[in-house]
């Protein structure tokens, strides 16, 4: 059985892998902040940098799955905390590289790390509280790694202008360290599969497999645009390039907006929770291609995909948990295998796409991609409706006022 932990430190280790998510977002994503200052000082070109992200997501791809079993009876607090002091060292490493060579494998080991710490923290962190608010705690989880873009990396990107590109790098690896300590104090040690979220509560294999493709298919859809989300605020809406932190600052807070709305709904409408999102970013990216020449259309289009983009994602790990046909770790990594599909593929299509034909296209292209999904997603609700609900798993305890476990025994109930 999972151990009983208070309500308080249930919610202090979902702060914790929270700002661990952050961190590692953050992480992923700083060399594009930091290339004009790390190209020059290591002697490479800007592409070569560029490699360092793309890079690092072909890693998670590869290598999600394989850590999860590879470590599935581990006792979480020490694989977690295990897993934030690689991301530590990582990051460290990166602070005093040399050379390129050492950078690029310095970010080989964070990629690692990140790779198993997004299949096993999502059950990790809602194991502690009861079914019915475990969707709450899914975005509450999730709005780490949404703040990330918004927060994280431009303030890394900043400090490293002011100090250097070295030291923004050493205060992640000073996070990393703090998130473990954090992690070895307040996190129970306890075999994964007496984890209170270690099942799915509502298991179906083939629902599943198909929310991987729907995830791949989506995720890939937004990212064809976002990737080259720059390009087209410049050349198919004209704004100056000064508008540009502006507008991306826009996108990434309707992000934040859309996670923490989704943790209102995801507990009492799962599917809806999942659909709608996905809804709003597909009529956001036809919209771009129909009057993104219009700016203030462009604007309010553009929120809408950073809305949809951070709440579909959030949707997507609310499912898994239900939907996980054998261990929650072993299928949150597909989870992520998926996501890091979907973003290299969208990244490729849309840089193959961007040269002979333009910016405007990519937003049709992502929207086709996204209606994709969202149809998938749309036949199977109705399939399942049609067929009957599905047998859930246990209730769990009834959630408070607050909608989080107030006792040890309600925080400790395995599901």
């Amino acid at each position: 059985m999972t151990p009983q932990v208070s309500a308080r430190r249930a919610r202090a280790v979902l702060v914790a892998l929270s700002l661990g998510a952050f961190a590692f977002i953050t992480t992923e994503l700083l060399p594009v902040g930091l290339l004009t200052r790390i190209a020059p000082d290591l002697d490479r070109s800007r592409s070569q940098v560029g490699l360092l992200v793309s890079g690092y997501a072909i890693v998670v791809v590869l290598a999600s799955i394989p850590l999860a079993r590879l470590t599935q009876r581990i006792p979480r607090r020490h694989l977690l905390g295990v897993t934030m002091l690689l991301f530590a060292a990582g990051n460290a490493t990166a602070a005093l590289a040399p050379t390129y060579a050492v950078l690029a494998g310095s970010r080989l080991v964070t990629a690692l790390a990140q790779a198993l710490f997004w299949s096993v923290a999502t059950a990790t962190v809602t194991g502690h509280f009861p079914v019915a608010v475990r969707g709450r705690v899914v975005a509450l989880f999730a709005a780490g790694a949404t703040l990330a873009p918004v927060l994280g990396v431009p303030l890394g990107t900043w400090l490293g202008q002011q100090a250097g590109w070295r030291v923004a790098f050493a205060a992640l690896a000073g996070v990393g360290l703090a998130t473990a300590v954090a992690v070895v104090v307040l996190l129970p040690s306890y075999p994964p599969a007496a984890g209170g979220a270690a099942r799915g509560t509502a298991p179906d294999g083939r629902r599943f497999i198909l929310l991987l493709v729907a995830t791949a298919l989506g995720i890939g859809g937004f990212m064809t645009l976002q990737t080259y989300v720059t390009p087209f605020l410049l050349d198919v809406s004209r704004f100056a390039d000064a508008m540009l932190a502006p507008l991306l600052f826009v996108s990434g807070a309707a992000g934040v907006v859309g996670t923490l709305a989704a943790a209102r709904t995801l507990d009492r409408w799962p599917i809806v929770s999942l659909l709608t999102p996905l809804s709003i970013g597909t009529a956001s990216l036809f919209g771009l291609y129909a009057i993104g020449g219009l700016r203030p259309g462009a604007v309010a289009l553009l929120a809408g995909v950073g809305l949809g983009y951070a709440a579909f994602g959030s949707g997507v790990q609310n499912r898994m948990l239900h939907l996980a046909p054998g261990s929650t770790d072993i299928a949150s990594a597909g989870v992520s295998t998926a996501f890091n599909a979907g973003i290299c593929g969208g990244s490729l299509l849309g840089g193959a796409l961007l040269s002979p034909s333009g910016a405007r296209p990519l937003a049709l292209v992502g929207g086709l991609l996204t209606l994709v999904a969202l149809t998938l997603l749309a036949v199977d609700a109705r399939r399942a409706r049609g067929s009957g609900p599905s047998r859930p798993g246990p209730a769990g305890p009834a959630p408070t006022k607050a909608g989080l476990p107030t006792s040890p025994t309600a925080a400790g109930q395995p599901a």
